[in-house]
This record gives C-alpha cells, structure tokens and sequence, in this order.
C-alpha cells in the first residue's frame, strides 16, 4: 500500500561528543520517507534549493520513493544547525534558515491526494491543513508537530488534530499541548479532541500510545553506540506508518506491532550521523532487531 508523507528536507550541520559533520542529508520527511520504505511504497512531498546535492536524491531513487512531488525552488535548501551533548535526547539549535521552505505550499496531485495512508509530518499546521483539504477520502491520516507550533499555532494546530486519525508528538510536547505531567493523561486529553490514536515518544525509554482506550507502553532498543539522535523521531514515525501501510490496517495489535518496528528502525538511526546506516539496512536487519526487541522484554507469569 502507497504512504504519502508532507514536511521537510533539509541540509542538517551536526556536533554530538562523537563527532561532527556539516551539510548531510536531514529533515523530517527524509527520515520518514527512507524508514518507511522498507514496508510500504512512499510518495514524498517536500522542498529543496538549487543546491540540493544530487546523490542525495541518488538515496531517495535507490529506496524507490517518489520524488515527483520534492520540489525544487531558486534558492537554498532548508538548513538546521543542531549539538548535542551527553544527554543526547535534548537538541540545542543553533542556527535554522528556512530559506527555500519558507514559501512551501504544497500543491497535490490527483495521484497524491488519493494515496490512502498520509503523514503530516512537524510542519506549519496551517500547511497541514491545507494539505488536509486536498486530500480524497484517505484512509488513515497521522500528523506530528513541534514546540515552536505548539506555542505560536496552537489554534491551527488543535483544527488539524480534530481532523485526522493520528497523532505522534514526544514527551515534552504532548505536555506542553495539554499542561498534563502525566503522559497517560497528556494522551488521553489529546486523544479526546477526535483521534483514534495518540503515540508519545519518549527517546530512549521508548513510547507509549492510547488506541480506542487501551494504553500500550512500547520499549526503545538499549544501545551501546549512540552516535546521532537526530531525526531519530521522524525515522521511529516511519517504521509506524509503514508497517500500517503495509498492513493495510490499524488494529491494536498491528499498532502495537507497528512502534516496535519503529522502534527498531530508530536504533538503527542512532548509529550514525544523518542515514549512513538506516540506507544501508535491509529487511532482514529489521526482522532481527524486532525479534531481539520481543525477547528482550518477555517475562513469565508470576507464580
């Protein structure tokens, strides 16, 4: 089944204690689209500048994803500036030029509007909901978004929210959106404004979801080497998405299924900085690190 994903792709510059590396292929979209690849077919709506490298269109050719809709803009390519220190779940910002991005608006086509499962990826709410619009009678729609909408969109934001199935925010989020401490009750209140599922990503401890009333806690993979966080989010949504593309299906169990995979197609993410290793990976590789993630977390009845 054919997954359309709406957000950015950008030309990241990174520091972790590990290491460093300027311009590499980042943005939300990008994480997504190449994660997903791996169970679904993926269409990509997106921006660029002139300078967008050609062999990182080469990454998206040789993961079969749909690039008819990566526009390209007289101008620079979104550019994020971001370090990390020990605690490599919180980013600091540094620099964010919006350049091309800045006038994305996204036109649909006929082929795009009718793709039935739709993510809506940490982009301008307002953009969400135009691109909500044009859709025609999708299936499933997800959506994710950010501190900076949270606090300076926030009406937008709530419209988008009540009109889609889906909503996939982390910890700090979901508690800023609802002033919940609890992430169970942070979900709930989200979950009451229309969507059938609320997943909260809380990094290295995993996620945890609210679907249709049930609470599913989902464990992260424990890592030895953490080398790059970054998109690590947007790659864990992929795995989500894709396997209910796949699926062609949201079921409790297919949604728990489904944030073991992405949890899965994150720890890969984190092993290298932008999608050194994610690109290289192949099903195989998923399979196995799903399956150590299952038998890692089993326990016995107590007697």
């Amino acid at each position: 089944m054919t997954l359309l994903v709406v957000g950015t792709v950008a030309l990241d510059s990174v520091e972790t204690p590990f290491g460093k590396a300027d311009s590499i292929l980042g943005g939300s979209a990008t994480y997504f689209s190449v994660s997903a690849s791996y169970f679904s077919s993926v269409r990509l709506s997106a921006v660029v500048g002139e300078d967008f490298p050609d062999e990182h269109r080469e990454i998206f050719e040789n993961h079969k994803i749909n690039t008819k809709g990566l526009v390209t803009l007289p101008g620079k390519t979104f550019h994020w500036k971001g370090s990390y220190g020990f605690d490599l779940n919180t980013a600091n910002t540094l620099e964010t030029h919006l350049n091309v991005l800045a006038g994305f608006n996204p036109k649909l086509t006929d082929e795009e509007a009718s793709t039935p499962y739709v993510f809506l990826a940490n982009i301008d709410p307002d953009i969400q909901l135009a691109v909500i619009d044009q859709l025609k009678a999708p299936k499933f729609v997800a959506l994710d978004s950010m501190n900076f909408w949270i606090e300076n969109k926030r009406d937008a934001l709530e419209q988008a929210i009540r009109r889609v199935n889906m909503v996939v925010l982390n910890e700090s989020e979901a508690r800023e959106f609802t002033g919940y401490p609890s992430l169970v009750k942070a979900a709930r209140e989200i979950s009451r404004l229309g969507p059938e599922a609320v997943i909260i990503k809380q990094g290295e401890y995993g996620s945890i979801s609210i679907f249709k009333d049930e609470i599913f806690s989902a464990p992260a993979y424990p890592m030895e080497n953490v080398y790059d966080p970054t998109g690590a989010g947007d790659t864990f949504a992929g795995g989500v998405m894709g396997y209910i593309a796949r699926r062609e299906d949201v079921t409790s169990n297919i949604l728990r299924q489904s944030m073991i995979v992405g949890s899965a197609m994150a720890s890969y993410n984190v092993e290298s900085f932008s999608l050194e290793r994610l690109r290289k990976l192949d099903f195989n590789d998923v399979v196995r690190r799903y399956n150590e993630i299952k038998r890692i977390t089993v326990f016995e009845d107590l007697q």
